[in-house]
């Protein structure tokens, strides 16, 4: 009895005390881009990746000067390098998938055209399918729609956009203003997650992927919709 006594009463005066803000230094670049990229230039020659080995410096060459939004200093290809060892640390290392995430954003943000892409025309399809354009007159949710829903149509296009998106969702406390992690998070519930299961019901061979996928995406909105 006596024991339970005192354990009240250091849970009251815990609770009383005031906690200290935490002094934390924020990290936006949180591998080096030059590491990054050496690494998957490495694995490509080493593997013999013609694809992968064409598309990364056209991508490196196609996003020179852009950064990450909301950064306003961490170097553009951040992003598709960090999807790429990604893909790879989780054995998803095909040549034309990797090739692929390397160059999903170059025809939507460089002006970049597909024919203009130095690889097959299976990496330049599912970039195509990866890039989105909003027909004139068309509202941008109903575009996005028929975004999501032509994705399930090509394999490498939709396993890279679950990737996009888990890469971008884990990044998004950032660099992202409060209204923007609220679509994102809702985005992300009502066309990405569904599309993953779609993938995961068409290619079983991917489910290992899938998994850690799916929970570090569910990991991140759960935390993220309990402080907002």
């Amino acid at each position: 009895m006596n024991t339970g006594k005192h354990i009240d009463q250091f849970q009251t005066n815990a609770v009383c005390e005031p906690t200290p803000k935490p002094v934390w230094t924020f990290q936006e670049e949180w591998f080096s881009v030059e590491a990054l990229y050496n690494f998957v230039a490495q694995f490509a020659r080493e593997n013999a990746l013609e694809q992968t080995s064409a598309a990364l410096p056209f991508m490196k060459t196609s996003h020179a000067g852009q950064v990450r939004k909301g950064s306003g200093t961490v170097p553009y290809i951040y992003h598709p390098l960090t999807m790429a060892r990604h893909s790879i640390a989780m054995g998803l290392t095909e040549d034309e998938l990797l090739a692929a995430i390397l160059l999903h954003d170059v025809c939507e943000d460089c002006g970049v055209k597909p024919e203009q892409l130095p690889v097959n025309e299976t990496v330049r399809e599912a970039v195509v399918y990866l890039t989105f354009q909003k027909p004139e007159g068309m509202p941008k949710p109903q575009a996005k729609q028929l975004y999501f829903e032509a994705l399930k149509e090509n394999r490498l296009a939709a396993v890279i956009k679950l990737l996009d998106r888990c890469n971008n969702v884990s990044a998004m406390a950032g660099g992202f203003t409060r209204s923007r992690i609220i679509y994102y998070i809702e985005e992300t519930e009502s066309s990405l997650l569904p599309l993953l299961d779609v993938v995961r019901n068409r290619y079983p061979g991917y489910e290992n992927a899938l998994f850690l996928l799916e929970y570090q995406m569910r990991s991140v909105l759960e935390s993220l919709k309990r402080l907002i």
